[in-house]
């Protein structure tokens, strides 16, 4: 639909096009798997046995503009049809009533003042009914004041259309001026992925606007929906956990003027932190993206949706570069919009890789402490020492990171180095023992 509006360029469909051809059997092979939103934004659920019908009555606008169009033309033409029917049985009625409808010789003298002129017929008053509804106004009937009565029904009638008019534009006002029209311009990357950056894995989408007017305090918002069970054994099969995203301001904003990579790092506290090459293929959990922000040609707030399963993720892959500056201002290529090019990178989760580090920092950093000597039971001792941690308090004689110690005596500074300090301690203890 876009490609036939001109919204989107060949090159861009022809990207997606190769995406697809490029996408593993294995996924394709696989059962579809249910998700919550679908790639287009709409929410992928079915509401079934909801036995408080009655509710979607009490707020009448609300649900014919939720109507397909379809349903919602059917609705008014049938509110018209009805109305002018039921008004033109009326009008026939009070011409009966009056004896209007009574054939009457064109040569005679005439009859009574009719309530409603030129009315013969149902036909007839069929006719004056739209006449009146619509406002037309052929001039060929109209209500006398013979009957007071008709001079009511008139007023009704009118008042009943506008009435009908009034709801029927403001549905047809606010259905074709829905956010979700403005966010069929907002495009997001089929995969997401994930790659290294500053050193941890993050994850990684692309998001960007077709249009030129642009998106007034957008936000970014990224849920996980997953299956988990809790310490009770209680089983939640939809846990929706919020993700933090990655911005320099310390909020979801962002100022979408250009094609944005949002990214979000798997550190510790984030729901993707035991995530890894070999689990991904596996998890049963879907990343929702929300994008929502206020029309700066309308004013009226917008959301877009999309998600991401197991199978539109990619590890070890980063999106290429699709902005560049030419004359003085910067050009955007959509036909790259979604290109990924693979980078090296581990297959570990983020909490192996942390866990990883921490062993061979903590191996770097771990120091001998008291090495001299030390009981081994029986009474006797043995040379020796035991392991601590650097960030642990230290004695005086086991800071390694000092070589010497400084002694002020009478204003002097004298250096005491430490091995002596301890050869002095050693040949103290094993003096004694000998005694």
């Amino acid at each position: 639909m876009l490609a036939r509006k001109g919204l989107l360029p060949d090159g861009f469909l022809l990207t997606r096009l190769a995406e697809d051809q490029n996408q593993p059997n294995r996924s394709r092979s696989r059962s579809q798997r249910a998700r919550f939103i679908t790639k287009t934004g709409s929410c992928n659920v079915a509401h079934k046995n909801i036995r408080e019908q009655g509710r979607f009555l009490q707020d009448v606008f609300t649900t014919m503009v939720d109507l397909k169009w379809q349903h919602s033309l059917l609705i008014f033409t049938s509110a018209f049809l009805c109305s002018w029917m039921l008004f033109a049985m009326i009008w026939w009625l009070l011409a009966f009533a009056h004896g209007d409808l009574e054939p009457r010789d064109p040569n005679g003298e005439p009859g009574p003042v009719p309530c409603v002129t030129a009315i013969h017929s149902f036909t007839s008053a069929f006719l004056f009914s739209i006449e009146v509804q619509v406002t037309i106004g052929f001039g060929g009937r109209m209500v006398t004041e013979e009957c007071p009565l008709a001079i009511t029904v008139l007023i009704i009638q009118n008042i009943l259309g506008l009435i009908i008019n009034a709801v029927m534009l403001g549905c047809v006002f606010m259905k074709t001026a829905q956010a979700n029209r403005r966010a069929e311009t907002l495009i997001f990357s089929k995969n997401a992925v994930i790659a290294p950056r500053n050193g941890r894995p993050t994850f990684m989408f692309r998001v960007g606007d077709l249009r030129k007017s642009m998106i007034i305090s957008a936000t970014v918002q990224l849920q996980v929906i997953r299956r988990t069970v809790t310490s009770e054994g209680e089983v939640i099969p939809v846990c929706q956990l919020d993700i933090q995203v990655e911005n320099p301001l310390r909020s979801n904003g962002i100022f979408l003027v250009s094609p944005l990579i949002i990214s979000h790092t798997m550190e510790r506290g984030s729901p993707l932190y035991e995530l890894s090459a070999q689990s991904l293929a596996s998890e049963d959990l879907e990343i929702i993206v929300i994008l929502e922000g206020v029309v700066e040609t309308t004013g009226i707030t917008m959301q877009a949706r999309t998600s991401y399963i197991p199978e539109e993720i990619l590890w070890g892959r980063r999106f290429v570069s699709i902005i560049t500056e030419e004359d003085g201002r910067y050009c955007v290529d959509y036909s790259k919009f979604g290109n990924t090019v693979p980078v090296r990178m581990s297959s570990l989760s983020a909490k192996e890789l942390n866990q990883t580090r921490g062993v061979q920092e903590g191996g770097s950093d771990v120091q001998l402490q008291g090495w001299g000597l030390v009981r081994a039971g029986r009474g006797g001792f043995r040379r020796g020492g035991r392991a601590y941690d650097s960030s642990t308090p230290q004695p005086w004689y086991a800071q390694s990171e000092k070589a010497e110690k400084e002694v002020e005596q009478k204003g002097q500074k004298k250096t005491v180095q430490l091995e002596v300090i301890g050869r002095q301690i050693e040949e103290d203890v094993l003096g004694e023992l000998s005694d």
